[in-house]
């Protein structure tokens, strides 16, 4: 029998160990509060995602 090609896998590979964020948080904002968060991360040149974790972790640090 011939041998079959292994498929590649698909997507990003993964991250080393300790470099991967962790857990996924789902949210679910208010059509105009995701704009105020929208026009704030591009104020501040960064992402939602990077906006909203660099938010939080002000708040959460004292």
């Amino acid at each position: 029998m011939a041998q079959q090609k292994k498929n590649k896998k698909l997507g990003r590979p993964k991250l080393p160990k300790g470099e991967a964020k962790g857990r996924i948080v789902p949210v679910r904002f208010k059509p105009e509060d995701l704009k105020a968060i929208e026009a704030a991360a591009k104020a501040n040149n960064q992402t939602v995602s990077e906006w909203v974790r660099s938010t939080i972790h002000a708040t959460i640090q004292p």
